[in-house]
């Protein structure tokens, strides 16, 4: 899972060349304002033509959209800002903690130290503390031939953790939580988004002519500075901005649920088999979820087995299915123990998963793309997370991400705002998508490339898959820098022998 791939890296790279270039009248309902949305500012955003001006309209109040929000109302130079969140989800409007008590839901994220940073940062994540997570400090990567096999250990870093396991919905309540917390103004907006136009003129009132002006299909009618795309891999924002992407659909789907264990498990675990790898991640007590990739026959064939067939096949996958356990004693393993310096992981031996007892929610299957927009920004309109940006989840990269573009996001508005720059200005925006496209670009490749290196069976790939396995597990510099960059605590994965 956090293997880099060299070889197929560059034979992608080519082929992803492409992502690299591509790289409202009428009063509406009232926009909710109940506790963590405070409306306090309604009259005199709405002007006579019932048109609510703000300085940033956020398409999406998702994980990486709310972020956003909390991040801007965080700082002390935007803390000011008039902020609209446009969603319909109900979520948004609920208020209190997540039971505990309740089976864990299927859709996770795996939140990787720098995330962690961002929303402690931000004040979001003693919320998440407060609700059900799950860090893990170990893992352990492997495939189907028994050729080799690679463990993680976050001591490996001089670290605590590896990352952490958190429900979608916890953190999307975890987010408005800290909104709240913070008592800024915020207005939700309960409805999606009709139209955008970029050229706007509303010459009845005072507003601006040249800011955006965006109708949502309840009839509402809004005006911004900017506006920032955070609604998803479908972006609305994406499309009628007129943002090009490059895109491709993966032969694969992927199966996600909650499954239960006899005892608490603490380490996430990963096995590439023949269509594609299974993951096993801690959730919290004795809980993990399950992320399945497969062939989309397959994925419907699994999702219409009886709870007990797919416990059986689940356990074979995770187990001596598609081929035996690597041995921890061969004689490479020997020949290059002596690379292993200070890294604690080279010296443990293959793990064997826990085992699944049962299932603990619905089955739910997804397709699987990449997407790359030409652009992050334009004019007054500017893309975040996976309405920019769409990877394979082999490596649990999407929302860190989407965590990165909001927080350069955040940085370049107040760097924008302390020196009085629109903060709609293109020059303005483009250094944030300077810093973010590069790096995002990278890890699409990378992931990308990992896909497709096991999409094969042949002998020859699957030795230099093993030499990979057995360089990752006792190779110190190379493990230690594939753990930085795959917890976001390094940009690009660049290879230091210190």
């Amino acid at each position: 899972m956090y293997r880099v791939i060299g070889g197929k890296l560059h034979e992608n790279a080519h082929r992803l060349q492409g992502l690299r270039r591509l790289f409202c009248n009428g009063a509406g309902p009232k926009p909710v304002a109940a506790n963590s949305f405070d409306n306090d500012r309604k009259r005199e955003n709405q002007s006579a033509n019932n048109v609510q001006e703000y300085d940033v309209a956020i398409v999406g109040g998702g994980m990486v959209g709310m972020a956003l929000a909390c991040s801007l109302a965080h700082s002390p130079l935007t803390k000011n800002l008039r902020v609209a969140i446009i969603d319909d989800n109900p979520a948004l409007t609920s208020e209190g903690l997540i039971n505990k008590d309740e089976a864990p839901d299927p859709r996770v994220s795996t939140i990787t130290p720098a995330s962690i940073s961002f929303l402690q940062d931000i004040g979001a994540w003693k919320f998440v503390e407060q609700q059900r997570h799950a860090y893990f400090d170990s893992m352990q990567v492997w495939d189907y031939t028994g050729l080799g096999y690679t463990r993680y250990n976050a001591r490996d870093v001089r670290k605590e953790v590896l990352g952490c396991v958190v429900e979608n919905k916890v953190l999307v309540r975890s987010l408005s939580l800290c909104i709240q917390d913070n008592g800024i103004s915020r207005t939700l907006h309960p409805s999606r988004l009709a139209s955008i136009d970029l050229q706007s003129s509303v010459s009845s009132t005072n507003l601006e002519s040249d800011l955006a002006q965006l109708k949502l299909t309840d009839g509402s009618n809004l005006v911004a500075k900017l506006v920032v795309g955070a609604d998803g891999g479908r972006s609305r924002v994406r499309e009628l901005g007129g943002f090009r992407s490059t895109s491709h659909k993966y032969p694969q789907n992927a199966i996600i649920c909650t499954v239960k264990h006899p005892m608490p498990n603490h380490c996430a675990w990963q096995r590439f088999l023949p269509d594609g790898p299974i993951a096993l991640l801690p959730v919290g007590d004795n809980y993990s979820n399950i992320v399945w990739t497969m062939s989309p026959k397959e994925a419907v064939d699994r999702k219409s087995m009886t709870e007990d067939d797919f416990v059986k096949v689940v356990n074979h996958a995770l187990d001596y299915g598609y081929g035996p356990h690597p041995r921890s004693n061969s004689s490479i393993d020997k020949l290059l123990s002596s690379f292993t310096a200070d890294v604690v992981s080279s010296n443990e031996s293959f793990g064997i998963p826990p085992k699944v007892i049962n299932l603990a929610s619905d089955r739910m299957v997804f397709p699987l793309s990449l997407v790359h927009t030409d652009a992050y920004a334009r004019k007054r309109v500017v893309l975040i997370g996976d309405a920019a940006h769409t990877v394979h989840p082999l490596a649990g990269q999407g929302v860190n991400l989407g965590f990165g573009d909001a927080s350069a996001l955040s940085k370049v508005l107040s760097q924008g705002t302390a020196v009085g720059i629109d903060i709609g200005q293109l020059s303005l925006l483009q250094k944030y998508e300077s810093e973010r496209k590069p790096a995002n670009f990278m890890m699409a490749t990378i992931l990308d490339s990992i896909q497709k290196g096991y999409s094969f069976d042949l002998g020859p790939l699957n030795v230099l898959r093993a030499a990979a396995f057995h360089g990752a597990q006792y190779i110190s510099p190379l493990k230690k820098n594939i753990i930085l960059y795959a917890s976001g605590e390094q940009k690009f994965p660049f290879i230091s022998w210190n």
